[in-house]
């Protein structure tokens, strides 16, 4: 079949499934743009197609075939239905094929009928059995077929759907025969059952792990999507199951002699699981790497509820606009395609993961969104090597330990940009030569020595440069993989040997690892310069890392006694987020204010909080009452710092109403209410309060300390409770107690 044979046929395909005429004839003009004989030859086949359908539908009393009995089983005409699935290679329901009887259909590939059958002997079970189409037995189909019985016969998993049987029809059809999964595909059951980002990877995982199992048999799966997932309950536990391996091949040994794939490599999978090395077309030289592409992909769905790429999007826009996207177009990081979609598809989304859409995309940013990016690099020498080191990476993220995956340089980027468009970028450079010769054409003699010169000091220059900046990347590193190992003291040894100025991500996450291990020690001076390096590089994550990171900074300068540098910080934190209120700008609030505040700042802080106030509506409107109860702590100490104590304690009071604990919160607000009520005269409350706040972070301390959790509450978060109770000791307990 030579190649405009092939695009013809790949063309009526994709038109044919269209049923809607304006949505085929869009589709049509879109991919026969320029070639009016190739949109008149699909048309004459779509055509062919309309009457043969009509044909089988309407005329089936009349046809007979060789070999081929028109009557059912009891001597009877046999319907229109019946025919036209002989025709097409199907069964009837009720046929008996070896030991087993069909007993309904249940699926349909674009070679393969499946039907869940029933086993006589030597046991009695319900199973699937799936069968070639008439029709459909060339030696690539069928080759494909054999690969697919003989990978399945080779694996063993617990999560891969193991296979029992083969044999051939009457009709000389291969099938074979394979577990039954009684389940639905993983994205539905995920969204069925509402299950959090946490379910959905450890799910994940498990399917990683099936795949890793085939690729050690030397079995690519070539074709994973949702659809070729199912999720079955087993004991009141969700399994996952990889099915249909039958477009797979053998990486290490042949399975078959047939040929698995056309002389034209044609296309196989679906376009939206698709790694780029398929979309070459270049089949025999995929590898499991294309898989983990494919993982990539579903992991993104599972993530964000969508397709890096929109499938509908990929079939309308034709063969050559389909592979060029896939091949060269980046996907936005799932934390960004969740912050672009529509109001009411964004909080649907985050409903079925039991999240509001800010707390989901807060969830991506980071960690899941470098994972996911890195399975789906274009460059497949970039991604995870094996299915084992995605779920390794997933399951260090959820262990809240440093991933492997990083975001591209800034060089890769460029480099990817050049590839992009080697054609522009060429002219380019023709165009940048040609001026270059030309001035130098004309003042060579002048410059020639001055610009020896100074091209040797750049160049020298340039090297320092690279050997420092490979020095520090290489340093980040080594300290990054130490703080995985917990070898905090390693780390903090190589920290103190690098200079830092420009912004980095991975360099970021190393001084907050080993910053924290500091404070949690309390080596506050060692712990304010690990964060003040940290505000200083962290410039490429979101607002709410960066608040967080605010947070850290505040308690170990008040506890190391530097007021001035305290102030300082606080002035600078006010700067950086008054323009743009953020919606963490609660944290703002909160770590400006663990000291006194003069008139001038609290007037600075004004727009900060009205964004935090602004904040905690939305999240009442919105039912989270976990960022609001935090958001009224805020304010609670924004009023009581400008005086405003019949507000404070309105702010404390709502803030312990919200249903929702959070111990070092409501330590917190019991502090900020006791001081409050003891500039109201209030004693007695005031001294209750007091002592209730005091009872929990006393318990706390009594502990082995921890960097702990958003529920359980940060080591930062008990660090401020601390601090503002013992300012409320000393205003209390240090006052004559009367009334």
């Amino acid at each position: 079949m030579n190649a405009a044979t092939q695009r013809e046929e790949d063309l009526f395909d994709a038109a044919r499934k269209l049923t809607d005429p304006a949505e085929r004839g869009a589709y049509l003009d879109r991919a026969c743009a320029g070639d009016p004989a190739l949109r008149a030859r699909v048309e004459e086949l779509l055509a062919a197609g309309a009457d043969a359908e009509k044909f089988f539908t309407e005329s089936s009393s009349a046809l007979s075939f060789p070999g081929h009995s028109l009557q059912s089983s009891r001597g009877t005409p046999a319907s229109a239905g019946a025919i036209r699935a002989s025709l097409l290679g199907e069964e009837p329901v009720g046929t008996r094929i070896g030991r087993y009887k069909l007993l309904q259909k249940i699926g349909e590939g674009g070679w393969g009928v499946v039907y869940m059958a029933e086993q006589e002997e030597p046991v009695r079970r319900r199973v699937a059995l799936k069968i070639i189409k008439l029709g459909m037995e060339t030696k690539s189909v069928i080759g494909r077929f054999e690969a697919e019985r003989q990978a399945l016969a080779m694996m063993d998993h617990p999560n891969i759907a193991r296979v029992f049987d083969a044999g051939a029809t009457e009709r000389g059809s291969p099938y074979f025969v394979m577990e039954l999964i009684r389940g639905v595909k993983i994205t539905e059951y995920c969204d069925q059952n509402h299950l959090d980002t946490r379910q959905r990877l450890d799910l994940f995982i498990q399917i990683c792990h099936a795949i890793q199992h085939a690729h050690q048999k030397g079995i690519i799966h070539g074709d994973i999507k949702p659809s070729n997932i199912m999720v079955t309950v087993q004991d009141g536990v969700p399994v996952p199951k990889v099915i249909d391996f039958g477009i797979s091949k053998a990486t290490e040994v042949r399975l078959t002699d047939e040929l698995l794939f056309t002389a034209y490599a044609q296309l196989i999978g679906t376009p939206a699981y698709m790694s780029p090395e398929q979309a070459e077309m270049s089949g025999l030289d995929t590898d499991t790497r294309s898989d983990i592409y494919s993982l990539g992909v579903v992991l993104y769905e599972l993530l964000t509820g969508k397709t890096p790429f929109d499938a509908k999007a990929l079939i309308g826009s034709g063969l050559d606009e389909m592979r060029r996207t896939l091949r060269e177009r980046e996907p936005p990081r799932p934390s960004i395609r969740l912050n672009t979609l529509p109001r009411q598809e964004s909080i649907k989304t985050a409903e079925s993961r039991r999240a509001d859409p800010a707390r989901l995309i807060a969830l991506l940013h980071g960690d899941l969104d470098w994972i996911v990016m890195k399975a789906l690099e274009k460059d497949r020498t970039r991604r995870y090597e094996t299915a084992n080191a995605l779920a390794m990476d997933i399951q260090r993220h959820l262990n809240n330990e440093p991933v492997m995956a990083r975001p591209p340089s800034r060089m890769y980027r460029l480099q990817k940009l050049v590839r992009r468009n080697r054609v522009v970028f060429a002219a380019g450079g023709a165009v940048a030569a040609a001026l270059v010769i030309g001035m130098g054409a004309s003042t060579w003699l002048f410059l020639k020595e001055r610009e020896a010169r100074h091209r040797a000091v750049a160049a020298e220059q340039q090297q320092a440069r690279l050997r420092h900046d490979a020095e520090l990347r290489e340093k980040i590193t080594q300290a990054a993989l130490l703080v995985s190992q917990e070898r905090f003291d390693g780390a903090d040894n190589l920290l103190r040997e690098i200079v830092l100025n420009q912004p980095t991500v991975e360099g970021a996450a190393v001084f907050r690892a080993v910053g924290e291990w500091h404070a949690l020690h309390n080596r506050w001076k060692e712990a304010a310069d690990r964060f003040a390096v940290l505000l200083r590089i962290n410039q490429l994550d979101g607002v709410d890392v960066a608040t967080l990171d605010y947070l850290e900074l505040g308690p170990p300068l008040i506890e190391l006694g530097d007021t001035d540098g305290y102030e300082r910080f606080r002035q600078e934190a006010i700067a950086r987020f008054v323009a743009t209120p953020c919606p963490f700008a609660d944290r703002i609030v909160k770590i400006s204010l663990l000291l006194p505040a003069n008139k001038r700042l609290i007037e600075a802080l004004a727009p900060v909080e009205e964004a935090t106030a602004q904040s905690l509506t939305e999240a009442d409107a919105d039912g989270d009452a976990f960022k609001a109860a935090w958001r009224a702590v805020s304010l609670a100490l924004f009023e009581y710092r400008r005086g405003n104590y019949p507000k404070a304690v309105e702010w404390c009071h709502r803030c312990l109403a919200y249903p929702e604990s959070n111990a070092p919160r409501t330590a917190t607000a019991r502090v900020i209410l006791a001081m409050s009520c003891h500039q109201l005269g209030r004693v007695d409350e005031a001294y209750s309060e007091l002592g209730g706040g005091r009872e929990i972070i006393e318990n706390k301390y009594k502990s082995r300390a921890d960097r702990g959790t958003p529920v359980q509450g940060f080591w930062f978060d008990w660090g401020l409770a601390r601090i503002l109770l013992r300012e409320a000791t000393t205003l209390i307990e240090t006052a004559p107690r009367s009334q």
